[in-house]
């Protein structure tokens, strides 16, 4: 496969940083561009985050992990369209990957003004950017969110399943999906749309549920599980996410397509307080009621994904969470 040169716009977060890390060595030429504002270092500056300097510290080992590997990082905020276009034409990359985004419902819900001028203010321009006449895009990757289904009417989902999704972080996503797609309609940008769901790993500060499970472990306090724990979620290892869009990259039958990215098995939230649970002694688990804005899920199905391009998930969370709770112990140990 020939290099690629990949621009990842808000790519030193959580996916980008992994992705950017693992684009490098399959020889691609990946570059970041980033504020580093939403939950990134302006994020942690305040003191009444709780473990603020803890995040600060591991956002500083994913930018030494990035120079490492000789990552080129621009700092620039991308809701400025100037200043994102003049770093996009320098660079004239092949490939964009859109993950720019408030990446949290709840704080989506808090402060929907923030989450649309980070979420479709970055992805209209990209998108404008990305015309053909404009530039030499070959390809336009956009992250988008399991949330866009809401409420799972069945076990499962497919790509083909209709979209209602619910709250602002949802609905933001879906509208995200629409454009992408007719800019493919009106200049014919070939594009390629990701819903994960539920990611975990390495380096993640989202304080999602499986993170913030384990950080409570480490500093000896009880879990809380909104609702009584039988909530299903399709949980995702990074690792798998990441090899999924590798080969999302490398193949043209990605192209105009769009597919759920995740381990493809829904797990209860009970599930994954027991593996917890089995590596802490005395953890206790309280339950509280769930958020009305909280969509019943379960299984994305990845069929499409496997059958297309090759996606082959292998970490369900007995192989996957087991490895983040070692990793957190021992990042815990060290920077703490």
């Amino acid at each position: 496969m020939a290099s690629k040169k990949i621009a990842l716009i808000g790519g030193a977060g959580f996916i980008g940083h992994n992705l950017a890390m693992a684009l490098k060595r399959e020889g691609h030429e990946p570059f970041i561009v980033d504020g580093l504002a939403v939950n990134n270092f302006l994020s942690f500056v305040d003191s009444k985050v709780k473990n603020h300097k803890f995040y600060r510290a591991i956002l500083n080992k994913r930018i030494d992990l990035m120079y490492e590997n000789e990552i080129e990082i621009n700092v620039q905020d991308a809701r400025n369209y100037e200043a994102l276009c003049l770093v996009l034409h320098k660079a004239n990359p092949d490939v964009i990957i859109q993950l720019a985004a408030v990446s949290h419902a709840n704080l989506s819900n808090k402060n929907p003004h923030a989450t649309f001028d980070h979420s479709l203010r970055t992805l209209e321009n990209a998108l404008d950017f990305s015309k053909p006449e404009k530039s030499s895009v070959q390809h336009f990757i956009y992250f988008s969110s399991s949330m866009v289904y809401g409420h799972f009417e069945g076990k499962d989902v497919t790509e083909e399943t209709e979209c209602k999704p619910i709250g602002i972080y949802g609905t933001l996503k879906y509208s995200g999906e629409l454009m992408v797609k007719v800019y493919n309609q009106v200049f014919e940008l070939p594009y390629t749309i990701i819903r994960p769901s539920a990611l975990y790993g390495k380096r993640c500060v989202s304080r999602r549920a499986g993170q913030i499970f384990i950080e409570n472990a480490v500093e000896g306090q009880d879990i809380t599980i909104h609702g009584d724990g039988s909530d299903r979620l399709d949980f995702t290892y990074i690792d798998d996410l990441v090899q999924g869009i590798i080969k999302v990259i490398e193949n043209e039958n990605a192209r105009n397509q769009i597919f759920n990215m995740t381990y493809g098995e829904s797990r209860t939230i009970g599930e994954l307080a027991k593996i917890l649970k089995d590596h802490f002694s005395g953890i206790e688990i309280h339950y509280k009621s769930k958020d009305k804005l909280t969509p019943d899920r379960g299984t994305l199905r990845v069929d499409k994904a496997k059958d297309l391009i090759g996606y082959d998930p292998r970490n369900p969370i007995e192989e996957g969470y087991p490895k983040y709770i070692q990793w957190y112990k021992e990042i815990w140990k060290e920077l703490t």
